[in-house]
């Protein structure tokens, strides 16, 4: 618990930016791939965006392609989530994942290590 922080969170008028950031110790990051993943009230756990441990590959939930871009700093540990043209539907707790293999997937059940969230807000 607490080795994945996420920040960057906040509230923003729809068509709006925000760039959330995931910092990680080292054993819950080196190696692993990362994902993002968001939970608003009254709707499952939904898959937002991945990337694996080189940064070669990414994936994204279709309702986020072209808005949201998955980056990683690995000298740094970090993980961020750069997110542009922002719908009141994105409003939702976000959370950053790590999973133990160097390939990224969508699923939830496949990542490991858990942040705490951070909350972002879109009004129209």
């Amino acid at each position: 618990q607490g080795q994945l922080v996420e920040s960057g969170g906040g509230s923003v008028q729809a068509g709006g930016s925000l760039r959330l950031s995931c910092t990680a110790s080292e054993s819950k990051f080196s190696g692993y791939a990362m994902g993002w993943f968001r939970l608003a009230p009254g709707k499952a756990r939904e898959f937002v965006a991945a990337i694996n441990w080189s940064g070669s590959n990414t994936y994204y939930a279709d309702s986020v392609k072209g808005r949201f871009t998955v980056s990683r700093d690995n000298a740094k540990n970090t993980e961020f989530l750069q997110m542009n043209s922002l719908k009141p539907e994105d409003t939702a707790n976000y959370y950053c994942a790590s999973r133990v293999w160097s390939e990224a997937t969508m699923e939830a059940r496949d990542y490991d290590y858990w942040g705490q969230g951070t909350q972002v807000t879109v009004s129209s």
